[in-house]
């Protein structure tokens, strides 16, 4: 069955909801009084129900709040909506059955409970707001106040060129033939299981070709540990997809000691940072436990900072952030009293499908900020990767490819409310992945070339707000970062635009005065007119004022 946009649009919204709140399908049945596979079909968007109140069961079950109510309910509008247009079969579906009577109170969750409060008053604003349409200009709210603004807006904040990182998947020691700003080595030989084969015995062979290139490149690198040699712990499963290492933790954490300390005393001052463990809440890269992660970390981090005290000292990557089972091990981590002992914690931005609009991703930095300030923490993150199923993916075309590396950074920009400073993208001269940025000893591809556009466009700028749709007074499908752009010279205010999916023609403002495509097109405008935008960014230019 085809599932249309608007459905798919509803069904991800249950779905970030379902993520956010570490339940399961059967769980948020249980208390919401549907089936499993009701849920299952409502947060994929493959059903749409027919009233409202089976979606208000699961968001309250879910702890959505009354403003991420009333947002649902538009979605489910559009959705139900455009569902009235479907086959009969679809039509004819069973309805779910009423909720069942409420447990007594000495039994019901404490969340649901407080949100009990506003479900009445709900009920009156989500009647009153199906009533209502907008439009891109003229917004009606559907929620008790409208705030009209860019998403977050800041003192203008440079934007640092290690924001455009990449993964290095090469053992050559080469590096790339376009501007990037930092370099993460992970899958070209540099495994702890690669680099010490015996107790006792090190080959620093490749890991020197990558910190020499690196250095020669004028790169700072992000060492990546990961893949416990198999006698450190014999007994351990092995690491998918590594035969020569175990992804259970060393069984005496001396072992863990005597690596770190010999890396970090060969390449002290050398390599910028440590990132603690590749993928740790996914299984195939780490089966411990939570406790032992925190200790390996606390003890890691006192090494390094004794031996190398400017380095940067990441808490092990947290991937898997689409599922429970991830989230719940990011959780178990944070109590464990893991992110005591770093200086940045690492996640790892990805759509769920490839072709998925990049900015998908902020769901994820949604989910991990709601879950960091509700644990009381603050820390700086880096995007250091992807997921393990990113080689079976089908590649992208060229225009898609393209617009989706750009934007694979300019989410991270658009995060940075969050404290997202760094992206790392996966991967640099490997080709078995959805965009290619350049193979070893190849030429750039123009996915590459248009993310080295986007770095020449922000030289000397800093970011001062992003915002998008119809809250930014732009259209729904319009996103937008704004900047100002002081050279040694002359200093000019730019706004890169762009959409998520199809065009939209967004109004410019009075000093604008032309576009910047990534294929280096410059388009004189006229200044308060109109410009057609689409998936690919450009950036809008206002006249520029000579510094004296």
């Amino acid at each position: 069955m085809t599932i249309s946009p608007r459905a798919r649009e509803f069904g991800d919204q249950l779905e970030r909801f379902k993520l956010a709140s570490g339940r399961s399908y059967e769980s948020i049945g249980r208390k919401a009084h549907l089936s499993k596979s009701a849920v299952h079909r409502y947060c994929t968007g493959a059903t749409v129900p027919r009233e409202f109140a089976v979606v208000e069961r699961i968001a309250l079950t879910c702890g959505a709040n009354r403003t991420e109510m009333a947002q649902l309910h538009r979605l489910w509008l559009r959705a139900a909506a455009e569902a009235d247009d479907s086959t009969p079969e679809e039509k004819n579906q069973p309805a779910e059955p009423p909720p069942s009577p409420a447990p007594p109170s000495s039994v019901r969750s404490k969340r649901p409970l407080a949100l009990a409060a506003v479900t009445a008053s709900m009920a009156a604003l989500l009647v009153s707001s199906s009533a209502s349409t907008h439009s891109a200009g003229n917004p009606a709210p559907a929620s008790d106040q409208w705030v009209v603004g860019p998403a977050w807006a800041l003192p203008p904040t440079p934007v640092p060129s290690t924001l455009f990182g990449v993964t290095i998947n090469s053992a050559t020691g080469a590096m790339p033939a376009f501007r990037v700003g930092a370099a993460r080595f992970w899958d070209g030989g540099t495994r702890w299981s690669e680099i010490q084969r015996r107790r006792g015995e090190f080959d620093w062979t490749t890991l020197d070709r990558l910190v020499k290139g690196a250095e020669a490149a004028g790169i700072p690198p992000l060492f990546v540990f990961g893949g416990t040699p198999k006698w450190a712990n014999p007994s351990g499963g092995p690491a998918t997809p590594y035969p020569d290492s175990t992804s259970a933790p060393p069984t005496d954490l001396a072992d863990w000691d005597v690596f770190i300390q010999s890396l970090v005393n060969r390449y002290r001052g050398r390599i910028e940072a440590y990132e603690l463990w590749v993928l740790a809440n996914d299984r195939r890269f780490y089966s411990g436990s939570a406790e032992t992660l925190a200790e390996m970390t606390r003890r890691a981090r006192e090494i390094i900072r004794a031996t190398d005290p400017k380095a940067t000292v990441l808490c092990p990557g947290m991937g898997e952030l689409w599922s429970p089972n991830g989230i719940s091990f990011l959780k178990g981590f944070i109590e464990a009293g893991g992110y005591d002992h770093c200086d940045v914690a690492s996640i790892k931005l990805f759509q769920r499908r490839p072709s998925d609009p990049p900015e998908t991703m902020l769901d994820i930095v949604t989910s991990i900020d709601r879950i960091m300030h509700e644990a009381g923490i603050h820390p700086r993150l880096w995007s250091t990767g992807t997921t393990y199923s990113i080689a079976t993916q089908d590649r992208l075309d060229e225009a898609t490819a393209r617009n989706h590396a750009v934007r694979f950074f300019l989410t991270g920009i658009y995060a940075r409310k969050a404290n997202l400073e760094r992206m790392y993208f996966y991967n640099w001269g490997g080709v078995k992945i959805p965009i290619v940025l350049q193979p070893v000893g190849g030429v750039p591809t123009s996915a590459a070339l248009a993310v080295e556009r986007l770095q020449h466009w922000l030289e000397n700028a800093s970011v001062r707000s992003c915002g998008h749709g119809i809250t930014a007074n732009l259209p729904e499908n319009v996103w937008q970062c704004e900047f100002t752009v002081v050279d040694p010279e002359q200093s000019y205010d730019a706004t890169i635009r762009w959409t998520d999916r199809g065009t939209a023609t967004t109004t410019i403002g009075p000093r604008v005065q032309e576009l910047r495509r990534l294929d280096g097109e410059v388009e004189a405008l006229r200044p308060g007119g109109t410009v057609t935008v689409g998936e690919e960014p450009v950036l809008l230019a206002t006249s520029r004022v000579t510094l004296r």
